[in-house]
């Protein structure tokens, strides 16, 4: 009997031993492939902000490449005039040296602004620090509401949406780690830029989607909203939607994990809030609270 029973304690013992084995080793892979979903997450921000950013810079390439155009033919027309006229008059030289000047301080002007641009990337790309910075907030909130609309537009070229930017005056400058906040930024309008779509495609009648991004001082607090007129949030999941790996997008459209980052940069990062409120007949305002860091 005391055989048999030892038998079976080793036997029970080399079961729990390979059930803790394989349980461990499940959970060194779900541990992986939690970080590659994080990391799909972030390219995926990445790609978006990519997108977003090939729209911006072609602004000031154009302004760049227009007024450099139009110097070289100022620069062409003074020397042929002088080579006709070698007693053309200084006034006449001087005039047109202003306007040489003036096209070339537009040139630098919108020299620095693809610079920056560039820059942002640089920072995305790269990791960027993740200490804190004094930003104007009202500039990076802005930035950001455009890149995240230029790089959905980047690849829904048939739709358009409303963008409404209500930028309090009394916000100036606040520290706060740019590069996440930025990243929740692009993360919320994204997600509101397909809520709205997806309402258009599913509303008859005239629907004239809308998106409106505000930020206000409310006594030590930052608050920023991102709110959209779109269908809104099902009641019965509004409670998991920060959730890691929650999503209500069709499968391959997100990781679900968008949400879950954005609450913890707020959060856990800045010692914050983000909060959502949502109905069928206003649709989804998400509300990020920060306290000022002076």
């Amino acid at each position: 009997m005391r055989d048999t029973s030892q038998i079976l304690y080793k036997k029970l013992h080399a079961d729990i031993e390979e059930a803790r084995s394989a349980l461990e080793a499940t959970n060194e892979e779900l541990k992986k492939t939690q970080a590659q979903l994080i990391q799909q997450e972030k390219l995926a921000s990445l790609g978006q902000l990519t997108a977003g950013i090939a729209h911006e810079i072609k602004n000031p390439l154009n302004f760049i490449n227009n007024f450099a155009e139009i110097n070289e033919e100022f620069a062409i027309e003074i020397r042929e005039a002088y080579a006709a006229n070698a007693d053309v008059k200084v006034a006449d030289v001087l005039e047109a040296l202003e306007a040489l000047e003036r096209n070339a301080a537009v040139i630098k002007q919108h020299g620095k602004r693809a610079d920056s641009i560039v820059q942002s990337m640089m920072q995305h790309s790269s990791g960027g620090t993740r200490e804190r910075q004094v930003v104007d907030v009202n500039s990076l909130v802005s930035e950001h509401v455009d890149l995240a609309y230029h790089g959905k537009r980047a690849t829904l070229t048939d739709f358009t949406c409303s963008v409404v930017k209500d930028l309090g005056d009394d916000v100036g400058d606040a520290s706060i780690v740019a590069q996440d906040f930025g990243r929740v930024i692009l993360n919320l309008v994204g997600n509101a830029f397909d809520a709205v779509r997806e309402h258009l495609q599913n509303s008859p009648g005239d629907f004239s989607p809308e998106i409106v991004v505000s930020t206000r001082r409310e006594g030590t607090d930052l608050v920023v909203l991102v709110s959209d007129n779109g269908p809104g949030i099902d009641p019965e999941v509004i409670d998991k939607i920060f959730e890691p790996f929650f999503t209500t997008k069709p499968t391959g459209s997100g990781t679900g994990l968008g949400l879950s980052l954005s609450y913890d940069i707020i959060t856990k990062g800045h010692g914050g809030s983000l909060s959502v409120e949502s109905s069928p007949a206003t649709g989804t305002t998400f509300r990020i609270v920060i306290p000022v860091v002076e």
